[in-house]
């Protein structure tokens, strides 16, 4: 019986994906693992002196979790540099921040190839492979070197930059080459997809036929798979009694104030900085609603080693320090600003605490806070979601209130209209949105994925000519 198995940079257990993740990517990869029996293989988030390529081998909850340590030269040019550094802030449009050099690339595809070494041997014939993500572009390639011949389907998490964009990356023609390696190229969002082709056929001079593109000799299925929520498993968390003790605890704290909400790693792509100077502008433009409604934005710290984050971190402490100066009471402090990990049970309850989610990225892949903050809500008297145009969310959730995150006037209405907004269209909205979330649930973006691999037989990988 084939397997499926999952590739990703980290590896988190199946099992622990549930209360403790933040992020979407365990919790839909575990949601996956459950269904479907077979291997969850990545770093182990650990380093050793010298990489011997053993894999660690472990089963839990029927799944067989592999790991492999790194380098920490590794680490330093394949994690921090090439992913990080590199793609992840081009990816997001923010080409000044690029880092581009040539000992990050070439960690990039030293670690690539160690990874498609340590796993070729765990591959049996017949098991379905699904990579995730920006940091293993090149591993169908490097599995193909292997002698691998099994499908091979790669989604990714994060947007697809524009072709004017992707073009400033040096290697750009040999890092999408890669991918035509790949069965299958999931995307989450119609945007990136155009995007993609838009590249294959102006830049890469190949061809898009329905679902199919060619170029470098190679064709390869192309789809998007926007990523849901385990709805269900949500909802429990939700009425849970961690859920329940936060909620409380929340409703305490408010002082019969309205709370507006933004949950984010800390990250420049979040657009913090332009929320808080929106909020700023609705403090300004709402004098009758201050000491009525505060900001509370937790911000979850990640790759402190890297210049940029320690920059926007220092940006953010100055610019809520200078709200909270010029707007603050004795008994009324407008931003409450947190630096620290919440378990998504925790989070689940502040969720349904907060009138406002105010989910507004400048670029984001997805966003699944958007989502957990709709699954949260109370049915009889749910919150309102202000969300970026700009978060692939917003192609599936037209019931929220959509703004440009770069237009603070526009934010700070949005805030003020979804703060004063009725029950009955606060209803109407929710109901609508909870629908979308039922339907596009993470079975459905699984089913669709994984469906669509295992159920061709493998195409022809050269073009006619």
């Amino acid at each position: 019986m084939s397997r499926l198995i999952v590739v990703s940079n980290r590896v988190q257990p199946p099992g622990d994906a549930g209360s403790g993740a933040v992020g979407g990517l365990a919790m839909a990869l575990a949601a996956a693992l459950r269904e479907y029996s077979g291997v969850w293989f990545g770093w182990s988030g650990q380093t050793t002196g010298q990489h011997t390529g053993q894999v660690s081998l472990q089963r839990q909850d029927g799944v067989t979790v592999a790991t492999l340590d790194l380098e920490e030269q590794d680490r330093q040019e394949y994690y921090n540099g090439y992913a990080n550094r590199t793609i992840w802030p081009l990816f997001h449009y923010r080409v000044d921040l690029s880092a581009y050099e040539r000992s990050f690339s070439e960690g990039y595809a030293r670690v690539n190839a160690r990874f498609a070494k340590a796993l070729a041997p765990l591959i049996g014939d017949g098991d379905f492979i699904w990579v995730h993500d920006y940091h293993l572009i090149p591993l169908a390639q490097e599995l193909r070197k292997q002698g691998v011949r099994n499908r091979i389907g790669f989604f990714l998490h994060i947007p697809w930059p524009a072709q004017r964009l992707l073009t400033t990356l040096p290697n750009h023609a040999e890092l999408t080459s890669a991918l035509f390696d790949y069965d299958l190229i999931g995307f989450q969002t119609e945007d990136s997809r155009s995007a993609f082709e838009d590249y294959v056929v102006k830049v890469a001079e190949g061809e898009a036929r329905g679902r199919r593109m060619g170029a470098f000799g190679r064709t390869v299925e192309v789809g998007v798979y926007p990523i849901g929520l385990d709805v269900d498993e949500f909802e429990a968390s939700a009425a849970g009694e961690v859920a329940g003790a936060e909620f409380a605890r929340m409703q305490a704290s408010l002082a019969g104030r309205s709370m507006v909400l933004g949950v984010d790693r800390l990250d420049y792509s979040k657009g913090l900085e332009e929320r808080f100077l929106a909020y700023e502008q609705f403090l300004q433009d709402n004098p009758d609603l201050r000491e009525r409604v505060f900001l509370l934005q937790i911000a979850t710290p990640s790759r402190e080693e890297v210049t940029a984050y320690q920059d926007i971190r220092a940006r953010l402490d100055a610019v809520t320090g200078r709200i909270n100066g010029a707007f603050a009471t004795v008994d009324w402090v407008p931003i409450r600003y947190v630096n620290r990990t919440y378990r998504r049970d925790e989070l689940a309850g502040i969720y349904r605490a907060a009138r406002v989610g105010l989910v507004t990225p400048l670029r984001d892949g997805m966003n699944l806070v958007a989502k957990e903050y709709v699954a949260a809500q109370d049915p009889e008297d749910p919150g309102v979601l202000v969300l970026s145009q700009f978060a692939g969310a917003s192609e599936q959730m037209d019931e929220a209130l959509i703004v440009n995150p770069f237009n603070r006037e526009e934010v700070a209405g949005a805030v003020a209209w979804a703060l004063t907004m009725d029950r009955a269209e606060r209803v109407r909205r929710w109901s609508l949105l909870m629908d979308g979330l039922r339907r596009s649930d993470v079975r459905a973006w699984r089913d669709a994925f994984v469906g669509d691999l295992r159920g061709h037989e493998p195409p022809a990988r050269r073009i006619a000519s």
